[in-house]
Parts: C-alpha cells; sequence; structure tokens
C-alpha cells in the first residue's frame, strides 16, 4: 500500500515538473514532492499536521491519504463564509494536490467535508504568513 502512494506522488511530482514554467524555482525537488508543497496527510479522523504554515501567494498542498475511507479538504475564507480551495475526493491510499492561487496572509479553517468527519476531529488551521 504504501509502495503505491510513493507511486502516485512520483507521478504528481513528474506530471507538475512536466506543467511547470514560470513558478521562478528550479524544478528539482529531493525530496519527492515539489518545491514550496507542504505535505499533508489525511487519516481517519485527522489532518497531520493539523496546523500548517505557509507563505502567502500560490499555495500547494500534497494531501495523501493513509485512511481507509475516501477524505477531502475544504479551506474556508478567513471569515468562514466561503471556500477559497477545494480538493478532489482522494480515495483511501492515494493522493491528489490542492492549489490555490493568490491566497493572501491570515488564519483559514479547513476541514473534510465528507458526512461527519469535521465533527470526528477532521479540521485544522491553515495559517498564511
Amino acid at each position: 500500500m504504501r509502495r503505491g502512494v510513493l507511486i502516485g506522488l512520483v507521478g504528481i511530482v513528474l506530471g507538475l515538473a512536466a506543467c511547470g514554467g514560470g513558478s521562478g524555482g528550479g524544478g528539482g525537488s529531493s525530496g519527492g514532492q515539489p518545491a514550496g508543497s507542504t505535505k499533508i496527510t489525511m487519516s481517519d479522523y485527522k489532518f497531520a499536521p493539523a496546523d500548517p504554515t505557509v507563505k502567502s501567494g500560490k499555495v500547494t498542498l500534497i494531501l495523501v491519504n493513509t485512511g481507509s475511507v475516501s477524505h477531502d479538504m475544504v479551506v474556508m475564507s478567513s471569515d468562514g463564509s466561503k471556500s477559497v480551495g477545494r480538493s478532489d475526493l482522494i480515495q483511501a491510499g492515494d493522493s491528489g494536490v490542492l492549489t490555490i492561487d493568490n491566497l493572501p496572509a491570515g488564519t483559514y479553517q479547513f476541514i473534510c467535508d465528507q458526512p461527519g468527519h469535521a465533527a470526528l476531529g477532521m479540521k485544522g488551521t491553515l495559517t498564511v504568513s
């Protein structure tokens, strides 16, 4: 199962490198994830880390579902009134990428939007500096 996640992450990295262009940094990353991205693990029923800090601007979150059910991530605006970013539904054992363009500095709540998951503790705080 872990091998499948690793293969998926390699595919994401290669896909992002191929689409690349214009981000200002070199394309390489020795850690297996795109430079400047933040990895968040989704399990049953929590995010790790639950309180990531990222730089403002284009935010790229690598989401890895190590749980036994599907999860997603919804990032809410600072005032909680609307979604500023939503991932696809990520099946157990899979991974995905959530990119939010032009995210200003601030504090944003995020949850798994699947029924009952947030109530079970699957939520966190994204700090953008």
